[in-house]
């Protein structure tokens, strides 16, 4: 990263990997586009903002936090994958402190979901109807939870279910939830086009987890029908395909901003639901994702494109587009 300390220093140009070396070989890449460019930012001006998924409760947090200090690694987020219902109050409101006192935003899952309630279809080869809250007590399992985890100070739900979505984000309207709750769209059932990602948008949706197969080109085709924020594993789980796209990491904020880079951990045991059972894999894991992290933003400073990141603190997502509420 460049020294801008050195009043006679100029920041550099973002740079394309081996460039340098392939410029005078002639095989420079081909010159960036400016349509391609994503023309969104977050409300405080920043292109991208960075989150580690998979905290599962206290313990969790705590090494995220010290590896985070360690690394010097900036959080935005953490998100939590178990549920709200997989912890007790005490539990949550150690967490809610914990990232109260680093202006951490906290995000945890609602409530039951298709792939552990008695539904089998999810176990076909089709995948059946995946993670949505089958039925009405699984919707009202998912606003309990919603309730609950705000009543203790949680400020960010994970949702999987469009239903579900649109149900708390009428609740947030109506002043059931706090004004300033966000709603967060799980990767397991993200929109892969500019059309669905404009509607979970407008069922109430303040950031969207994409999935991470998509191209440069699907992200710019979003970008120009939503501003929505959008979260993208930099490095996804086996169960979301186990990608790793740390070098692709600038292009992905030009494209995609505004953009929360998710650390996630290929070749991984799952956690979910957790337990004291796997506490080791939970702890070790999390430790990783840190230094994952670390990895995307050396990568990013070694290529002058490290700048542009939000506050930290920040977590709001500017005005969005919404369906109307009049029906």
């Amino acid at each position: 990263m460049t020294d801008t300390s050195d009043p006679f220093l100029t920041p550099a140009e973002p740079r394309r990997p081996g460039e340098r070396a392939l410029a005078p070989l002639g095989l420079a890449a081909p010159a960036d586009n400016p349509a391609d460019s994503s023309p969104h930012v977050f409300p405080d001006g920043g292109s991208w903002r960075t989150e580690i998924p998979s905290v599962e409760g206290p313990e969790a947090l705590a090494v995220v936090l010290k590896e985070s200090t360690r690394l010097d690694v900036p959080v935005h987020r953490v998100s939590q994958g178990s549920g709200v219902w997989m912890l007790s109050d005490a539990e949550i409101t150690e967490m809610t402190s914990a990232c109260a006192a680093r202006g951490i935003e906290l995000c945890l899952f609602t409530g039951p979901r298709g792939t552990w309630d008695t539904g089998g279809s999810t176990r076909t080869a089709s995948g059946g109807a995946g993670l949505r809250a089958r039925g009405h007590d699984a919707l009202a399992g998912c606003v309990e939870d919603a309730l609950r985890a705000s009543e203790l100070g949680v400020q960010c739900l994970l949702v999987a279910d469009e239903g579900v979505l649109w149900t708390l984000h009428r609740m947030r309207e109506r002043g059931l939830l706090p004004a300033d709750t966000t709603l967060k769209v799980s990767a397991l059932i993200g929109p892969v086009n500019p059309a669905s990602v404009a509607v979970y948008e407008r069922l109430g949706a303040d950031s969207v987890n994409v999935p991470s197969d998509l191209t440069a080109a699907h992200f710019t085709e979003i970008r120009r029908v939503s501003g929505i924020p959008l979260d993208l594993y930099i490095e996804a789980p086996d169960d979301l395909g186990g990608y790793v796209r740390m070098y692709e990491a600038a292009e992905l904020i030009r494209r995609a901003a505004p953009l929360y880079l998710k650390f996630g951990l290929s070749k991984a045991p799952g956690i979910y639901p957790y337990g004291a059972h796997l506490r080791d894999a939970a702890l070790d894991t999390a430790r990783e994702r840190v230094r994952r992290g670390r990895l995307v933003l050396d990568l990013l400073a070694r290529h002058d494109a490290d700048g542009g990141m939000s506050p930290l603190g920040s977590r709001l997502p500017g005005p969005l587009n919404r369906f109307s509420l009049k029906d």
